[in-house]
């Protein structure tokens, strides 16, 4: 299967999909998602949770706790953007939001090797 938005991967790795095609931005922001190391990963995930947990509590009160969610993201993205980037901390929150769970973090790093790369393109395949 082929996605090229952080939504497509989500749902690819939620299916559990056996060979994963990532084209465009996206597969540079995989390759750091999947590059960190196990120590640098708990910190990013820490702060990733705080953002998400924010994000998940704005769209499920209809907007009411917007300021909350706002301080929140800012606050709680500081580790995960010191270690992963801007750009991939940025993907793994899209991911995660977009199928309201974390879990798919946890499987696209445990569940998914990069089988081959180049410039624009990632193939993952599920272990």
């Amino acid at each position: 299967m082929s996605v090229t938005t952080e939504k497509e991967l989500a749902d690819a790795v939620n299916r559990n999909e056996d060979t994963i095609v990532i084209e465009g931005d996206l597969a540079k922001k995989t390759i750091r998602i999947k590059a960190t190391g196990t120590v640098a990963w708990a910190v990013a995930i820490g702060s990733i949770c705080i953002v998400f947990y924010g994000v998940i509590a704005t769209v499920g009160t209809g907007g009411v706790a917007t300021p909350v969610a706002g301080f929140a993201a800012v606050a709680g993205s500081g580790g995960a953007l010191s270690v992963l980037g801007a750009a991939a901390t940025s993907a793994a929150i899209s991911m995660a939001v977009s199928v309201r769970s974390l879990s798919v973090l946890k499987k696209l790093r445990g569940n998914y090797k990069i089988v081959s790369e180049s410039d624009n393109k990632v193939t993952l395949k599920r272990s």
